[in-house]
């Protein structure tokens, strides 16, 4: 029996169960509900695709329609909403938008890459020059916009807007203009920023994306910078504690995972660790539980029945034991980028060849159930799960697919 030991996030307030509305999904964590997946991919049906510009940032996914982002010929950003079940556009908004990365960045390109959130009314979109914009669902008009560069009197970063906005009820997190910031989602109106930091090198800007989650008794803001783990008071921005994580130029690119009152995380070139959060009498404390030497890079895990299980920057997948620190297993290579999303006892995930997987996740040995190309194009974007349909963001195209669903095992 799998259990799920994650964090638990407030995010939709209009969404229902068969929505892919964020980075990661429904609860930030990779989880998706419905009926259980088969032990194949047999029965992985082509249902519609549309062609699109560049872009990295995964679908969104609503009730009845799919939200995409991209950059047009390389300096114009373009959101569109596609019926979720005949992928017919019904409509597209578009701004100037654009940020070269660094040469040695180049090999991935300048378009758009954070995710959108939708919370069933409104989808807000971060574009490359930390500009955030609030555009209506059904129609796509815009309600508002945050300059966030302008606003605050900030250089735009390096790497564009990489980290995803996250919803909570009535309010926005995003990690922008070199700080972290809670917004009215109605109006783009900051209730606090806090988290400023230099806008040097290896700092400016962020990869990571917020999470919510309760740890050591208080429910919090688990914010990754480039160089540190923090936890942020909700209500008042209020910095709880902070935790250096070792890095290599501020690589600290995935989103943090947590397990019961601990974090787990990863960076490029560097060690896996394990952070325990501890409170006393409304004071905190992290200790180092222990450190293992897997190399993670931008894949984010999934947790299940206390375990990690975590593509590395080596292009393999291991199962990493939370309680000791422990690697279970590592494959051989794979692609160079995993994302990952689970349901019941089984893993589904897409590398950026085009190459989709289903795994069971077992601490004692990889199963690879099965495997299939289902593009021949680079698919950098996050996979999003909706009930039985599964969409795949190509470089240059949404393509949506319909799994059909096993039946359920006994209990």
């Amino acid at each position: 029996m799998f259990r799920r030991c994650a964090l638990v996030v407030s995010t939709c307030i209009l969404c229902s169960a068969s929505d892919w509305p964020q980075w990661r999904g429904p609860e930030r964590t990779g989880y998706s509900q419905g009926s259980p997946w088969p032990e194949s991919l047999q029965g992985l049906t082509p249902l519609w695709r549309a062609d699109l510009d560049k872009g990295y940032s995964g679908p969104i996914v609503s009730n009845d329609m799919v939200f995409t982002t991209e950059t047009r010929d390389g300096d114009t950003e373009v959101v569109r909403g596609f019926d979720r079940n005949t992928g017919k556009e019904l409509w597209q908004v578009s701004w100037k938008g654009k940020i070269s990365v660094p040469f040695y960045a180049k090999r991935s390109g300048d378009w758009i890459r954070a995710t959108p959130a939708w919370d069933g009314k409104t989808l807000y979109v971060a574009g490359m020059e930390e500009v955030l914009v609030a555009l209506d669902g059904k129609t796509g008009q815009e309600t508002w916009r945050v300059d966030f560069p302008r606003r605050y009197q900030t250089s735009k970063p390096e790497f564009g807007f990489a980290s995803s906005p996250l919803l909570d009820g009535e309010f926005l997190y995003v990690q922008a203009a070199h700080s972290t910031i809670k917004l009215k989602k109605s109006t783009g109106e900051a209730v606090w920023r806090t988290l400023e930091h230099a806008s040097g090198s290896f700092e400016t800007g962020a990869f990571s994306s917020p999470a919510i989650a309760v740890i050591a008794g208080k429910r919090q803001l688990l914010v990754q910078d480039r160089l540190r783990l923090n936890g942020v008071d909700l209500e008042t921005g209020e910095v709880l504690w902070t935790q250096e994580v070792p890095n290599f130029r501020g690589m600290n690119i995935l989103t943090p995972v947590v397990y019961r009152d601990a974090i787990f995380t990863s960076t490029h070139q560097n060690n896996t660790f394990l952070y325990r959060v501890y409170q006393n009498e409304g004071k905190f404390t992290v200790t180092e539980t222990w450190r293992n030497k897997a190399k993670g890079y931008m894949g984010s895990p999934v947790v299940i029945g206390g375990h990690a299980y975590l593509h590395l920057g080596n292009q393999r997948f291991t199962c990493i034991d939370l309680q000791t620190g422990e690697s279970k297993w590592t494959t051989e290579p794979f692609g160079q980028y995993w994302s990952m999303a689970v349901r019941g006892d089984k893993i589904i995930a897409l590398d950026e060849r085009g190459q989709l997987l289903l795994i069971r996740p077992n601490p004692e040995k990889f199963e690879l159930l099965d495997s299939r190309e289902i593009s021949q194009t680079t698919t950098w974007g996050h996979i999003a799960v909706a009930g039985d349909q599964i969409f795949v963001r190509e470089l240059k195209g949404i393509a949506a697919y319909r799994l059909t669903a096993g039946q359920v095992s006994g209990q």
